[in-house]
């Protein structure tokens, strides 16, 4: 099944999503969302003719139950239901009496990259920078755009840090790579590069540093020069991902909230290992810890594994789908901020020299 979560109309007042149907309950009474197995399992075909008691149970439905297509018919929704053709019928008037959810609201990773896009004509100006920090704190991710490609942007670096340092809210912080990584295949001023991102490979979503203890809070990537094939960026919203998948299902939510795995960066000059869960979502804040090529092997009891990876794989189908990220390309003289506690980032593979720089910040 589809990990997107978008609606599809299948005719006025009903929607299908991946796993729930959405209905107008008419008069006013807003909208009602129903589990495909809830709904099968109410079908009044299902009841004795005479004592109306039902006499089928939901262990005897299909896994794979979901609607053929469904419609309404005056007063009443109907379903034609897969993979029998079995049909339902379900007066709006018992619908709209056993709402459980009634006007759901979906908190989906938004993918507007105009949203956290800071246009900046005039170069790294206060006014710019100052406009690219308060769309981090309401996105948790700002995009600095010039609007003509820079020559030499990384003249341009020093300034730039210093100009957001400036501020009293950020101090670089270094890392095993450095002070500034040259993410780029020919690097000569790194250390420890034996890893993805100084290749030309893609690379998935992902937070950096997750083997840490504290990994740092914010990483600025600037854009030096373009590759000549591919390199697109794209980041998504974590937080909503884990919110929107708390609501649709909470048991995978709280095995990834509360079961620790691995993860285990080795490297010829540098090993690092903590164990954690890849989500927190309390009152301490929210804190996302996802890296699919440093998690170890997972060590799990023999009970709780197939339920790990139907949990696991859920929360990366949802922030994998490309109608839930921000896309884009980093053009020279660019800069992107994310806060690395909230948002997942990728490449692409590409072609060519590209360079991007590297820096790592935490709180000041």
């Amino acid at each position: 099944m589809s990990s997107k979560e978008n609606l599809s109309v299948t005719s006025p007042g009903v929607h299908l999503g991946p796993t729930w149907l959405r209905v107008a309950l008419g008069d006013g009474r807003g909208t009602g969302d129903f589990h495909y197995r809830w709904l099968r399992h109410q079908c009044d075909r299902a009841r004795h003719p005479l004592t109306g008691e039902r006499t089928l149970c939901s262990s005897e439905l299909p896994d794979d139950v979901r609607p053929r297509r469904a419609s309404l018919d005056g007063d009443a929704l109907t379903v034609v239901w897969e993979p029998d053709g079995h049909e339902s019928r379900y007066a709006l008037a018992w619908l709209d009496a056993h709402a459980y959810a009634r006007d759901r609201v979906e908190h989906l990773p938004p993918a507007d990259v105009t949203a956290i896009s800071v246009n900046a004509p005039e170069g790294i100006t206060p006014g710019a920078l100052d406009r690219l920090l308060a769309t981090l704190d309401a996105r948790g991710v700002a995009l600095l755009r010039r609007p003509l490609p820079v020559a030499h942007p990384e003249d341009e670096t020093e300034a730039l840090l210093d100009g957001l340092c400036a501020r009293g809210r950020l101090a670089v912080v270094g890392t095993h790579f450095g002070r500034i990584e040259d993410l780029r295949t020919d690097n000569t001023t790194n250390q420890n590069t034996d890893q993805l991102g100084y290749t030309d490979a893609g690379v998935e979503l992902h937070t950096d540093q997750p083997f840490l203890e504290q990994p740092p809070r914010y990483q600025l990537l600037q854009g030096i020069r373009s590759a000549d094939e591919g390199g697109e960026n794209f980041v998504v919203d974590a937080r909503a991902a884990s919110r929107h998948l708390r609501e649709i299902d909470r048991p995978a939510w709280e095995l990834l909230t509360r079961t620790p795995v691995r993860f285990h960066r080795k490297q010829k000059a540098f090993e690092r290992i903590v164990d954690a869960p890849i989500l927190r979502d309390d009152d301490r804040g929210f804190f996302v810890r996802y890296s699919y090529f440093t998690t170890a092997p997972f060590a799990l009891p023999f009970d709780l594994m197939e339920p790990w990876y139907r949990a696991w794989d859920r929360f990366a189908r949802l922030v994998r789908d490309p109608a839930h990220q921000y896309r884009f390309t980093l053009s020279p003289g660019d800069a992107l901020l994310y806060d690395n506690h909230r948002m997942l980032h990728a490449r692409t593979g590409f072609r060519g020299p590209r360079w991007v720089r590297g820096v790592y910040f935490n709180p000041a």
